[in-house]
């Protein structure tokens, strides 16, 4: 049986909303690491605990946080992604091109938005993690990341 154990609860009061809009250019498929611009952002609001929430204002792009040690995970990634949503798969809606529905598909596996931890101003991130916007379509994009944080 496993052991679950609880830290001690700690309360913070909110005082404090921050919100920012990231500007993502993505050179097309792929992952866009996000955590220093996520890191500058938590640096402006200045110290504190509470949650920063991402969220992608796209359909097909999304958000994951992921490992960030060894590239061959974000390559392994999209290759699964590729297997799971084909843009071969005869897909009725192809309005913005063949990547279109594959895209869609992809983010409704993936997410739009993530919450994360802060504690003393700082992404409570694991060792090996990275926040990553992961571009679906094959072409280049602008993306809309929204960054909203909240706490003391």
């Amino acid at each position: 049986m496993p052991r679950i154990t609880l830290s001690p609860v700690t309360s913070v009061p909110v005082r404090r909303l921050a919100q920012a809009r990231l500007q993502v250019d993505t050179p097309g498929e792929g992952f866009v690491d996000l955590t220093a611009a996520a890191a500058g952002f938590l640096a402006e609001v200045g110290p504190g605990d509470g949650v920063l929430t991402i969220f992608c204002r796209h359909t097909s792009a999304s958000l994951t946080v992921q490992e960030n040690a060894d590239p061959d995970v974000r390559t392994d990634l999209l290759a699964a992604l590729r297997v799971l949503a084909p843009r071969d798969f005869g897909w009725r809606h192809d309005a913005e091109g063949p990547d279109d529905m594959p895209a869609h598909l992809r983010t409704v596996l993936t997410d739009a938005s993530l919450s994360i931890p802060v504690a003393s101003g700082r992404l409570m991130l694991g060792t090996w993690q990275a926040l990553y916007l992961i571009e679906h379509r094959a072409a280049a994009h602008r993306r809309e990341v929204l960054l909203s944080y909240v706490g003391g």
